[in-house]
């Protein structure tokens, strides 16, 4: 057995989760996430801000703290530490892993294909023999993952289409005019339906779409107005399409600040939630399926158990 730790760095998110591995598989021990915003602007500058780092930084100092309260000598904790879309594509990602490297960790900031397959190995584990669509929507990218349950990917894509990257590109509008959702809608429209033609032309047919991150999970804690967020309800929550639709319009409809007042939804999640819900409706409707299920095992699960396993 031992007891392994993964820091998520992603555009919107920096997440921590702690578990004991053994031969029963993953035991969560500590769940966290915080919205650092890491990729504000990335999409328009190509820098990470100073600002944006800092927030980062700040939050990881946090997660150093909890990680070693877990640690003993007799029960130390291997951490691994991602960053992902905001850092692949910013200019000064080496002054960003200096600055966490500064709080002892070793950051590694891993391509979209290592992504989508550290997140299909987390979210497939609980629909072993099932073929599968994994979907991780985030703040910069989307990966698109297809394969069957707890074997490796089959194919998988990662697009640099993402909440933030698509709110900071088309949704000027507060609330987003119809033009503008139109427009997002095209431009995911644009990119994803090559990948499932092609998987179509490998006979690849889906039994189910399993979206994990903070934008999945979000419509079902606004959905069912969570107040406080319950993950176990979350897990395994079955979303049709027809809810997302109504959700979605219903958020696109208001004014950012009312979106921040609704019960359910992170606050600092309210200025990009309209483009992530559209986002995972673009990849529903390409994938001809009529709704999703969603889990909160993603990359955090995958990274542990890739590194229990030696495969990190």
């Amino acid at each position: 057995m031992g007891r392994y730790a993964a820091i998520d760095i992603g555009t919107v998110t920096c997440r921590l989760f702690i578990a004991d591995v053994d031969e029963g598989g993953l035991h969560e021990l500590v769940r966290r996430s915080s919205i650092v915003n890491l990729g504000e602007g990335v999409d328009a500058t190509g820098v990470l801000k100073p600002q944006a780092m800092e927030r980062v930084r700040a939050c990881v100092a946090q997660y150093q703290e909890i990680i070693e309260s877990y640690a003993s000598p007799d029960c130390p904790i291997a951490l691994t530490a991602v960053a992902t879309s905001a850092s692949r594509d910013a200019e000064n990602a080496d002054e960003f892993a200096r600055i966490l490297a500064g709080e002892g960790v070793q950051l590694s900031v891993i391509p979209g294909t290592r992504e989508a397959a550290l997140s299909f190995m987390g979210a497939s584990c609980d629909f072993v023999g099932e073929r599968l669509l994994v979907v991780d929507s985030g703040g910069g990218s989307t990966e698109v993952i297809a394969g069957v349950g707890g074997e490796d990917p089959l194919v998988a894509h990662s697009f640099d289409i993402g909440c933030r990257r698509v709110t900071e590109r088309l949704l000027a509008g507060d609330p987003p005019t119809d033009e503008e959702l139109q427009a997002a809608r095209e431009l995911c429209q644009r990119n994803f339906q090559p990948f499932f033609d092609r998987l179509a032309d490998r006979g690849f047919v889906p039994e189910r779409m399993v979206a994990v991150a903070g934008t999945a999970t979000s419509v079902v804690s606004v959905h069912e107005a969570m107040d406080p967020y319950d993950s176990s309800r979350v897990h395994g929550y079955c979303v049709s399409r027809d809810v997302l639709q109504a959700e979605t319009r219903r958020l696109a409809g208001m004014t950012l600040e009312q979106r921040r007042t609704v019960t359910g939804l992170q606050p600092d999640r309210a200025p990009v939630i309209v483009a992530g819900m559209e986002i995972l409706g673009q990849v529903l409707d390409c994938s001809g399926l009529g709704s999703f299920t969603v889990s909160e095992s993603d990359i955090l699960q995958g990274i542990i158990m890739a590194a229990s396993s030696g495969r990190i």
